[in-house]
């Protein structure tokens, strides 16, 4: 990756606070270890070619998480600014990077070693902000670059980029709709697209889906992926507006939450499992949506292939107090780690 020179020179730093973490309050539980501190991790990310993972921060004063996949390390990384005002004329200016409350992620390999990072966020405004990642030193940093509003009230969940930097961005609820409209398995979402030269996201007709949650597309741009948290499934639909849908899974045994490309080009998702009978058994309309969100439940995390849509569990956990809410897996090597939209740790362990 390039080195960051010329940023020291024209950027803008907002240096984020680095934190350690005792390992001797964070003990491993049946083969699942933790790296504890990280609030709400709840998607994760590795840059390309390099043992650093990014991982959101669904929690106020912290944008992202840095974790070294050796060694289980993490801080907070130090963020540039320099506006490309010719890709993201529309973005009104830099945001301040610690009031950044980030959600879904996606991080697409570029030339020369480059990584550009996507995160949908909260908190300073809702939108996708853009981010590249290079090295300073030893130092990984992230370099603000602009950012694509979303739609005045509504509020995005996940997003996926394509090789000319257009994006799609999931919508959980569209206005007036709710958590339990999606439990019902009524349609409560969409997805939207954004393209360079748009003035702003538009909505991708015929892809409302209870829950529009995780999402990803093709390595070859033709078809794009999408979690429905409601149907607890993800459904294969082309690349189009109106959009057709092509394939979709059966129904998973977790709610399943992100989504993303593996090395081997499989799709990756987790989720809590959902069939807990001490935590009121499968959500269903009449469930209690706190006790959803409290009760502890064990992990699962499926590997699919994009093509026929079948899918394989990697890993299963046993339901642990400490972590729950699971929201994705990421494989490095032969390790897997798990993020969360509500806990103070990263899971992670061996693949069977």
């Amino acid at each position: 990756m390039r080195t960051l020179k010329t940023i020291l020179i024209l950027g803008v730093v907002f240096s984020l606070s680095q934190t350690a973490w005792s390992q001797q309050e964070c003990e491993a539980v049946d083969r699942v270890s933790f790296i504890c501190g990280p609030m709400n991790a709840e998607d994760l990310v590795q840059v390309p070619d390099t043992d650093w993972i990014v991982a959101s921060a669904m929690a106020p004063d912290t944008a992202f998480y840095l974790v070294d996949a050796n060694s289980g390390s993490w801080s907070t990384p130090e963020i540039f600014a320099i506006h490309d005002r010719v890709m993201y004329p529309q973005c009104p200016s830099a945001p301040v990077m610690n009031s950044l409350e980030t959600h879904g992620l996606n991080i697409r390999a570029g030339a020369d070693g480059q990584s550009t990072l996507y995160s949908v966020v909260h908190g300073a405004r809702e939108s996708i902000e853009v981010f590249d990642v290079g090295f300073l030193g030893d130092s990984l940093v992230l370099t603000w670059k602009g950012c694509v509003l979303m739609p005045e009230g509504l509020a995005a969940n996940s997003v996926a980029s394509f090789a000319d930097g257009s994006l799609v961005a999931t919508i959980l609820l569209m206005t007036g709709k709710t958590f339990a409209d999606s439990i019902a398995m009524r349609p409560t979402g969409a997805v939207v697209k954004w393209s360079p030269g748009d003035s702003g996201f538009t909505l991708i007709e015929n892809s409302e889906l209870p829950g529009n949650n995780g999402i990803e597309v093709s390595a070859d741009g033709n078809e794009i992926y999408v979690v429905s948290s409601g149907f607890q499934t993800i459904v294969a639909f082309s690349n189009s507006n109106p959009a057709r849908q092509l394939r979709t899974t059966q129904q998973l045994p977790i709610t399943p939450d992100n989504v993303h490309m593996g090395m081997n080009g499989m799709l990756l998702t987790a989720g809590m499992k959902n069939d807990v009978p001490e935590c009121g058994g499968p959500p269903s309309p009449q469930h209690d949506l706190a006790r959803l969100a409290t009760c502890p439940r064990g992990s699962i995390a499926i590997e699919i292939d994009p093509a026929t849509m079948q899918d394989q569990v990697l890993v299963e956990t046993p339901t642990i107090p400490g972590f729950s809410n699971a929201t994705m897996v990421l494989i490095t090597g032969s390790r897997y780690w798990l993020g969360t939209f509500s806990g103070d740790r990263i899971a992670y362990g061996m693949l069977p």
